[in-house]
């Protein structure tokens, strides 16, 4: 398998987008640091990608605290991928937001991948190899009312991407974005079904992706099939209609 040998460490792996990128890191071959807040849902995790014939190991951490970033980052070790793919989404309208909740869409969406890559990217630059994925939005690229900490948290990562791919290409370092649209999650399994396909109808295919469609964007963008890839932003958006159409 592609990835046999090598350790993934996946932000926000206990459920959604970030479970599905686990199982399938897993199937590849890759160890998987399987990363989250609920103990429970992390064993779970681990215990479906061993039934699967993979390895895993759960790491507890809180994001929002800077020193626990670190604790996860020293744990996991060398890693050859991270999946940045662990947030936060609060929609208000601007008039609403508090400076709390605004530094808390920073702290998780921007600071901790930006911890991350500072503790793990050079590792990886001295091995010779690595693969870094952060899961943005297509709100960061299409003005969405009552985004706007969300966009700019995932704008600011956007960012950072083209800035780390810059910086590690000549080490073997690669650095990729992928920005999903409407996914199917517990939140939005959570939506009444008109809201739901209000939702998909944003979309020119007029539906909501699976965390399985995303998840194979990432692990593709992650695995050495993207071997000239970097820098790269890739929607998984399920395309955007035409007006009028």
């Amino acid at each position: 398998m592609g990835m046999s040998g090598r350790t993934a460490l996946v932000t926000g792996a206990t459920a959604g987008i970030g479970r599905v990128v686990a199982m399938q890191l897993a199937r590849e071959g890759a160890h998987v640091v399987v990363h989250g807040r609920d103990a429970e849902r992390g064993a779970t995790v681990v215990k479906e990608i061993q039934a699967v014939g993979g390895t895993a190991q759960f790491v507890q951490a809180d994001l929002a605290d800077a020193e626990d970033v670190q604790r996860l980052a020293d744990v996991a070790g060398d890693v050859d991928v991270l999946v940045n793919n662990a947030g936060i989404y609060k929609f208000l309208p601007t008039k609403d937001m508090s400076a709390d909740l605004f530094d808390l869409h920073m702290d998780l969406n921007t600071k901790a991948p930006y911890l991350l890559v500072r503790a793990l990217a050079p590792g990886m630059a001295e091995r010779g190899h690595g693969s870094i994925v952060n899961i943005s939005t297509l709100a960061a690229a299409v003005p969405t009312a009552g985004t706007g900490m969300y966009a700019a948290s995932k704008a600011a990562l956007e960012q950072l991407t083209q800035v780390w791919a810059a910086e590690y290409a000549k080490d073997g370092v690669r650095v990729n974005t992928v920005a999903p649209g409407p996914t199917r999650t517990p939140g939005t399994d959570a939506m009444d079904p008109a809201t739901l396909q209000a939702v998909a109808d944003t979309t020119a295919m007029r539906r909501i992706a699976e965390p399985e469609e995303v998840a194979e964007a990432v692990v593709f963008l992650a695995s050495d099939r993207a071997s000239y890839i970097t820098g790269a932003l890739l929607e998984v958006a399920g395309g955007r209609p035409a007006i009028g159409g």
